[in-house]
């Protein structure tokens, strides 16, 4: 294992970038941190590029990378500190290439990776409309993996999925779950309808609620910026609008827990006998 010495080294200036989306977006890498994300990524296709570790590191995480070829580098615990994103650092961490996929590729990949032949080929997609909070992004992403959805669709404006926080948030989900950028709500749309998905938004008012609508197959359920809901664009381009009933002075859900509510009734639903 070669070690960094100097901050002025080349790895280690790079990897430091990495904590600025600006540079992520320029090198098309963000940082994975701690042993159970990075055996998340080593596990599920996630592009590790480099490990850097510092004291007292998980060795079994150490060994799957050599095992696959992956540049090891160490550090001193200085160094490392400011790598780190985290009040206590657990002495591992990776630089990975971000997925990036066609169009084609993000709406087929589940298709391939599918194997289970008792269950539903993926088809539902989540669409989020300019979220900002990094604890949803990554709740409503895990949520998304875990309830079978075929992918996510980010809206420009969306929060960087590829910072620290949102990678750990989204605890793994992100090595699994496609992703896709799209620009403006009229481009999304337009793929929406090009790939014969209903459009779901959640709105108040006279909206259905949300267990009287279909969510089995084929939908792309739009979660709204957490101060400004779902732009005019998706409710007035939406085939349906739904509602999540609330008792008492309530007027609206966490964005997360609405998102969670919706995709899990879409597999109920699935499932239902």
């Amino acid at each position: 294992m070669k070690m960094i010495t100097s901050a002025e080294n080349r790895i280690y200036k790079a990897a430091v970038q990495l904590k600025q989306k600006k540079y992520r977006d320029e090198q098309s890498k963000y940082l994975i941190e701690g042993p159970n994300l990075i055996r998340e990524a080593l596990n599920n296709g996630g592009e590790v590029e480099i490990l850097i570790c510092s004291g007292d590191y998980d060795q079994d995480v150490v060994r799957a990378a050599e095992a696959a070829g992956i540049q090891m580098m160490g550090t001193d615990s200085r160094l490392f500190q400011k790598l780190s994103d985290t009040e206590t650092p657990q002495g591992i961490l990776a630089v990975a290439r971000k997925k990036v996929y066609s169009e084609k590729g993000f709406l087929e990949i589940k298709k391939w990776e599918h194997h289970r032949q008792e269950s539903p080929i993926p088809s539902n997609i989540i669409v989020l409309d300019r979220l900002q909070d990094p604890g949803n992004i990554g709740t409503i992403l895990r949520t998304a993996d875990a309830a079978g959805y075929m992918g996510a669709i980010l809206l420009k404006g969306t929060a960087d999925i590829y910072s620290p926080k949102i990678v750990r948030a989204a605890a793994g989900s992100l090595f699994r779950l496609p992703v896709f950028m799209t620009d403006t709500p009229e481009h999304t749309i337009n793929l929406l309808r090009k790939h014969h998905k209903k459009i779901i938004c959640t709105a108040p008012g006279n909206s259905r609620d949300y267990y009287d609508v279909d969510l089995q197959k084929d939908c792309a359920v739009i979660i709204g910026n957490e101060g400004n809901g779902v732009c005019n664009e998706f409710l007035i381009d939406s085939d349906i609008q739904v509602k999540i009933p609330m008792e008492g002075k309530i007027e609206s859900l966490n964005a997360a827990v609405a998102a969670g509510i919706l995709m899990y009734e879409s597999v109920r639903q699935r499932y239902q006998r």
